[in-house]
This record gives C-alpha cells, sequence and structure tokens, in this order.
C-alpha cells in the first residue's frame, strides 16, 4: 500500500474540551488506484487530507507514504516529504497569474532542487498528458475554469509523487468539465501509478472511482470489497 492511515485521532480545541475530527481511522489506497471521500460538511474529509498530506499531526494512530513511517519526522523532514512524494490539488488552483501555464510546473521543479532544462521538459510532457500542450505558453487568465484545474494537477504531479491528494477538483466546474477532471484524474492515477486519495461532494461522477468511502462525524466507513 503507498498510502496507510492506521487508527488515526485527531482532535481539536473547543472551549473547556476537545472536538475529535478524526476518530481511530483507518484507510489504505494502493499505487494506481482512485478512492473517493464523501460525507457531509464538517465530518472530518478535510481533516483527512490534511492528516495524510503531513500538514496535520494526529493525536494518535500512523501515517506511512511511499513506505515511511511519518510520526517521527521533524518538521523539515515532513516539507522534505511532502515535496518530493506527495502532490497536493487544492480546490482552487492559486495559479501565479504572472507565469505561464509552463512556469507554473517549473516552480515546483525549483522548489526541490532539479535542474532547469529537465524542469522545462517535464512541465511540457505533464501539459501534454493533461491535453494543454498547445497552452504551455499561456498565462492563467488566457485559461478556461477547466483548463486551470487540469494546470493544478500537472502540477501537482511534478516532482513524480507517490500519493496525490485531492481536494474537492470540480467545486467550481460545471457537470461537463467536472466530468472531464476526474476522468483525466483517473487515467492519470493508473497510468503514473499513484495512491490517490479525493474528496468530493459530487456523487454524479463516483463510477470513475475505484472505491468510495464514507466520512461520518469523524468515523470512516469503508465498503466490503467483497459485497
Amino acid at each position: 500500500m503507498t498510502l496507510t492511515l492506521s487508527h488515526v485521532t485527531l482532535t481539536y480545541p473547543d472551549g473547556d474540551g476537545r472536538l475529535t475530527a478524526l476518530d481511530r481511522v483507518s484507510l489504505d489506497v494502493p499505487a494506481g488506484s482512485l478512492t473517493a471521500v464523501v460525507g457531509p460538511s464538517g465530518s472530518g474529509k478535510s481533516s483527512l487530507l490534511a492528516v495524510a498530506a503531513t500538514l496535520v499531526t494526529p493525536d494518535e494512530g500512523n501515517v506511512v507514504v511511499a513506505g515511511t513511517e511519518t510520526s517521527g519526522l521533524s518538521r523539515a523532514e515532513q516539507a522534505a516529504l511532502r515535496r518530493e512524494r506527495i502532490g497536493i490539488v487544492f480546490q482552487q488552483p492559486n495559479l501565479l497569474p504572472s507565469l505561464t501555464a509552463a512556469e507554473q510546473l517549473q516552480v515546483m521543479a525549483h522548489l526541490s532542487g532539479r535542474a532547469a532544462r529537465t524542469a522545462r521538459a517535464r512541465a511540457l510532457e505533464l501539459l501534454d498528458a493533461v491535453g494543454l500542450a498547445d497552452r504551455a505558453h499561456r498565462r492563467p487568465h488566457q485559461l478556461s475554469g477547466g483548463q486551470r484545474q487540469r494546470i493544478n494537477i500537472a502540477r501537482a504531479l511534478m516532482n513524480e509523487p507517490a500519493v496525490l491528494l485531492v481536494d474537492e477538483p470540480t467545486s467550481a466546474l460545471d457537470h461537463e468539465r467536472g466530468a472531464a477532471v476526474l476522468d483525466l484524474l483517473a487515467t492519470l492515477t493508473r497510468q503514473r501509478s499513484t495512491a490517490t486519495v479525493l474528496v468530493t461532494h459530487d456523487r454524479a461522477h463516483l463510477d470513475r472511482m475505484d472505491r468510495t468511502v464514507t466520512m461520518d462525524d469523524g468515523r470512516l466507513t469503508v465498503p466490503d470489497p467483497a459485497v
């Protein structure tokens, strides 16, 4: 398993007590598979992504990313793991307005110390993979919402992550563009063997997932594969 959460509990201060965001959550996501996480607002979906991304340290439990147990890592080591092994697709693309599509991706490689020539070739290869090879020199204001989200996905893949974490990628898109983005994520997950976790409120496209799990009040329900 490329991403494993085992008995993860996460709480936050809440007045005089603690609010439980994740309640002994366990989840295994194999390489090359796409798992959707659904559930009502406030159920713990975003907390699950934050813990999986090592952005938040749980109170209890273990998170293993590509064979690395994260609980004993320093902040610097966690940051390095995120750069090298975890890709994050945020709900809003947040592209830098002054940079071209290719440059948005090259920035990620620069942060990891990769050679500029190699980074440019990698950026162009990924833009081709998401169907935007002919938009490499366009800036965000020259692109549609769906195209910006595709660049967001390509950027997350720039450093060849083992784990891809995706937060509501279709929330700002219409039905057709949302379906196209999820088709793209499913294809890239299998082609690049990432362990992909996708938080979504859109149940219309769940047939594209390998598995759907449900968060409710901090607890995760995983369907029995035999059913």
